[in-house]
């Protein structure tokens, strides 16, 4: 599915195999997207994106704590991860 990018295939191969988190950056349109859907469906696993800004922060992936006046209680609530 990637082309010309047999280093970068083996890497990212690697990390899924020894377990591990891959961040995957580049210029725009290289095919960051391609290589991840691409190892996740020969692996049989599931996909998903997020679009990182320089302004997003943990909780924007991770989810947080929101306080709900009606319960008197905080709710968490997830974000895409």
């Amino acid at each position: 599915i990637v082309l010309d990018k047999p280093q970068v295939v083996k890497l990212a191969l690697s990390c899924v195999l020894a377990g591990g988190h891959l961040l995957l950056q580049d210029l725009p349109g290289m095919g960051k997207t391609t290589l991840a859907q691409g190892l996740a469906q020969l692996l049989g696993l599931s996909f998903s994106r997020v679009q990182f800004t320089n302004d997003m922060l943990p909780a924007d992936i991770l989810g947080m704590s929101i306080y709900d006046p009606a319960k008197l209680a905080f709710e968490f609530r997830s974000g895409p991860i």
